[in-house]
């Protein structure tokens, strides 16, 4: 029997176990699935927005995943910090061991005042209203009358879409109550969309940037002049043998609809989402102790597909700042760690120390490649991974290991939380949102989370 671990229960780790399942050169492989919280599905659960109930529902297949009898999901053991199970310690325990902790961090501007109050990364925002049992702040300058998000991907519209979006249109998600208390109350009215570059070099998807124009009480604003700096908006389809790829060719039509688009409604003049263009931050403005806009220096396409400041500016007004210019991996203690890439150096998935692949340790997802792709790259990511592990399988075989890891966890002082507690944490979970006259509503901390994981309830 080959015993693997998996760290991390988010996709890239779910398809990671399904991949050592779905192989048949290796017939007897058992996997645990170990998760520093005591939930499941990783960025599923706490980093798709409420309102996508589409992507939420991926949590359906890997269920199906880890319901399999030969896997195990080990909730709540943190591998890697003070109090939790070492790398060193994991090889003991298991022949292999995976690694898919994804990147847990964003990546900063780097300009002065991004540490007001006030001025927080996107992240931090995702995670309150999606319940994560980290989240450090307990709500947000929603008193706000404009705010600011600076990038221009997904994440960025998802945010400014919840930030525009009327609450009681989110009652009928799982979106926890205090947050759905807090932006029933929000006061934000305009929000501003910013991006340094071009519409061209937007990393959002066509879908997500049409959801903003479905707002019912949101109108959008787009500036033509912004606009036609791009060189691709002015030519749509391209230049000669360099076509735009289709999904820019959709987000420009978006764009020019809403540019020539009519003024706002009675119903929808509310709320104001501006998508703004070539401006890159250089500085978050102070006021009374707390963020009060943002310094952009307006910039201009180059010869070279970037852009160059033109030497004006712009203060855009904002009492809260959310910062979605990308991701970044945090090292693992015990793991090498590439600094300048963010990610575990690895050969093809195997781990490498001093150059070399490290025997029984592996890397999938975000930390293995960077913080790229959809959620379904993840799947060729894993079983690049897995094909090496199962390459390797004959010699790892034949290292002793634990009989029972599972066992030796408690034996070590951890409380592992396993499905059925994950499940009674469902249980309480949609009895929460019955109390309140709405489907599933999360627990959004720890205690209530341990607590209804050991049928404590609420």
């Amino acid at each position: 029997m080959l015993r693997v671990a998996v760290v991390g229960s988010g996709p890239s780790g779910v398809y990671t176990a399904q991949s050592l399942l779905q192989q048949s050169l290796v017939p007897d492989v058992r996997v645990h699935v170990l998760d520093r919280l005591p939930t499941p599905y990783g960025l599923v659960r706490y980093g798709v927005a409420p309102d996508h109930e589409k992507i939420k529902s991926l949590q359906n297949s890997l269920r199906a995943v880890l319901e399999d009898e030969r896997i195990t999901f080990v909730g709540n053991v943190e591998v890697g910090g003070a109090e939790g199970l070492s790398p060193a310690r994991l090889k003991e325990l298991y022949h292999a061991v995976v690694y898919c902790v994804g990147a847990a961090t964003d990546r900063p501007l780097g300009v002065p005042g991004e540490d007001l109050p006030g001025s927080f990364s996107a992240t931090e925002f995702v995670s309150w209203y999606s319940a994560h049992p980290d989240t450090a702040t307990d709500g947000f300058a929603l008193h706000a009358r404009s705010a600011v998000v600076i990038g221009v991907g997904n994440v960025a519209v998802d945010v400014a879409r919840i930030l525009a979006r009327d609450a009681d249109e989110l009652r009928a998600t799982d979106v926890p109550r205090a947050a759905l208390h807090a932006l029933s109350g929000s006061r934000v009215r305009d929000v501003h969309i910013v991006g340094r570059r071009g519409p061209s070099q937007a990393r959002f998807t066509t879908k997500e940037l049409r959801e903003l124009g479905a707002l019912p009480r949101a109108h959008l604003v787009v500036d033509p002049a912004e606009l036609a700096l791009d060189a691709a908006y002015a030519a749509p389809a391209g230049g000669p043998g360099t076509p735009l790829p289709a999904v820019v060719r959709r987000n420009l039509e978006v764009l020019r609809g809403w540019a020539a688009g009519p003024p706002p409604t009675a119903a929808n003049r509310e709320r104001r989402i501006r998508l703004r263009f070539f401006l890159r931050p250089v500085e978050l403005l102070e006021r009374g102790g707390r963020v009060a806009g943002v310094r952009f220096a307006r910039t201009a396409p180059d010869s070279s597909g970037d852009v160059r400041d033109t030497g004006s500016y712009e203060d855009i007004e904002a009492q809260l700042v959310l910062r979605a210019v990308g991701y970044r991996g945090m090292p693992l203690p015990g793991l090498p760690f590439d600094t300048a890439r963010g990610t575990v150096p690895h050969l093809a998935g195997r781990v490498l120390r001093g150059g070399v692949p490290s025997p029984g340790e592996y890397v999938a997802g975000w930390i293995k490649r960077g913080p790229t792709g959809v959620i379904g790259s993840n799947r060729s990511c894993a079983k690049e991974t897995v094909a090496s592990l199962i390459e390797d399988a004959p010699l790892l075989a034949r290292r002793p290991v634990a009989a029972d890891p599972l066992s030796a966890l408690w034996e070590s002082g951890l409380r592992p939380v396993e499905w059925d507690g994950w499940l009674s944490i469902e249980r309480a979970e949609a009895a929460l949102g019955r109390s309140l006259g709405r489907g599933p509503v999360k627990i959004p901390d720890w205690a209530g989370l341990l607590d209804a994981a050991r049928g404590d309830g609420r």
